[in-house]
């Protein structure tokens, strides 16, 4: 889907200053409305507008500032980090996940601020063991990840 068409499912919805990231899926908006509120009325809104069942994660401002400064790892051009938002105790399961897979040299993952962390070297991300149990349907609507440096940008946007 096309980030302008979900811009203009969030204005539809009510929302202001309405903004996208790249085409990462990720939507910068303001609203007076509660998380949960907002979260029924986006899901319903972009369920009827593109014909699909939507399962969205909405964060503050805040929020997002907790995921961009409490990542464990070090920039290193040879790895990506990798941030997961999804449902709480999601990063339990990832967690126990990641424990079992066989790992690239350097691969790492750390949970900090029940957040779960992975560095994985570049080139290996859907390759990897772990990445490769990312794609299970029993996880589609508990989680999703994002590049680390999407927090950097979403929190310029603010």
């Amino acid at each position: 889907m096309k980030m302008a068409d979900v811009c203009q499912v969030f204005k539809d919805a009510g929302m202001k200053d309405v903004s996208s990231i790249l085409a990462s899926g990720n939507i910068v908006f303001s609203s007076d409305k509660s998380v949960e509120e907002l979260k029924t009325v986006l899901e319903k809104a972009m369920s009827e507008h593109f014909s699909y069942e939507a399962f969205l994660f909405v964060k503050s401002q805040a929020e997002t500032e907790v995921f961009w400064k409490s990542i464990p790892f070090e920039k290193n051009e040879n790895f990506h980090i990798y941030s997961f938002v999804g449902i709480p105790g999601v990063e339990k399961v990832l967690m126990e996940e990641f424990q079992k897979a066989a790992r690239a040299e350097g691969e790492k993952a750390e949970i900090i601020n029940d957040i779960f962390y992975w560095q994985v070297p570049k080139g290996n991300t859907l390759d990897s063991t772990f990445g490769k149990v990312l794609g299970k349907k029993s996880l589609k609507d508990q989680l999703t990840s994002r590049n680390v440096n999407t927090f950097e940008k979403i929190l310029k946007k603010f």
